[in-house]
């Protein structure tokens, strides 16, 4: 009798459990697992047409994609956008964030005058930004001209194209990244601070060897998060520079689109998204299974 009560009770422990995980179940099979396989099989199809059926071609898909050099320049320009804005923009939001906890007048003011990029669309700070861009009558042009320096064509050279889309994204992005720093050090306890100061450790000790470890939790999610953007990136470009000059700011979300809208060659732009989700895959691997551990939780 005992056996089957407690059988029982498993068997209704288990069906709450997939009752609780039913909503989120559906929504990831419709949303994230039945597109990703349907884009996987994409990936391994021909181009089709209207006289010509999509066949199977295996890897040819694959292989013909990074046999293009213009795979190899957007995958270049991807990884220094990602090396670039990442870490400054986690290094700007923690400075701002250890600021803005500060005890000082007009707080309030600061932390919103910092958050204030993040509120702004996408579209709406790629236009205020192409206004400081614009040759001869933005602001950067005009600010430089005090000094005597000659106008600069910034979204419209190769070698400066890419670096005006970064500092827009360090700017959008240093603000929204700051908030998760400043919650996280208000619930970091005021009796460390004040057995710190006890002892004789300096304001940089405390920071480097209190702060900043206990901070590790939300440096881990916001890293995750700006990798994430790195490949995301795609509605400034519409406005700036449209992947321009000569691919220079070409990065990869961007070229799927273009891949699947502008050239309808759908296998292409199926390949170059199962190598992103591969890599975010990966990246998703080695968070949980190596920066884990080496993470302290409170």
């Amino acid at each position: 009798m005992i056996a089957v009560q407690s059988s029982h009770t498993q068997r209704l422990q288990s069906l709450y459990g997939w009752m609780l995980l039913g909503p989120a179940l559906i929504l990831l099979t419709l949303f994230a697992f039945l597109p990703a396989l349907h884009t996987l099989q994409a990936s391994l199809m021909t181009r089709s047409t209207a006289r010509r059926p999509s066949v199977f071609a295996g890897l040819d898909n694959y292989a013909s994609l990074t046999a293009d050099p213009v795979f190899w320049q957007v995958l270049g320009n991807n990884l220094l956008y990602a090396a670039v804005t990442i870490p400054v923009s986690m290094i700007l939001a923690l400075g701002m964030a250890l600021w803005a906890n500060a005890k000082l007048p007009a707080r309030g003011f600061v932390r919103c005058a910092y958050f204030t990029p993040t509120m702004l669309p996408m579209i709406a700070a790629a236009n205020l930004w192409l206004f400081f861009y614009t040759p001869g009558l933005g602001l950067l042009d005009r600010f430089t001209a005090l000094f005597g320096m000659a106008s600069t064509n910034w979204l419209g050279q190769p070698e400066t194209a890419l670096w005006a889309i970064m500092a827009v994204t360090v700017w959008k992005e240093a603000g929204f990244f700051m908030i998760f720093y400043l919650a996280a050090l208000q619930t970091l306890p005021p009796d460390l601070r004040d057995a710190a100061r006890i002892e004789g450790a300096s304001r940089w000790t405390y920071t480097r060897r209190v702060v900043l470890p206990l901070l590790m939790p939300t440096t881990i999610f916001i890293l995750i998060n700006a990798l994430i953007n790195s490949v995301k990136l795609i509605d400034h470009l519409f406005i700036l520079t449209k992947g321009g000059p000569n691919n220079a700011s070409k990065l990869a979300l961007y070229w799927v689109w273009e891949m699947a809208f502008a050239y309808l060659d759908t296998p292409a732009a199926a390949v170059m998204t199962v190598l992103l989700l591969v890599s975010l895959a990966l990246i998703a691997a080695i968070k949980f299974r190596w920066l884990d551990r080496r993470t302290h939780y409170q």
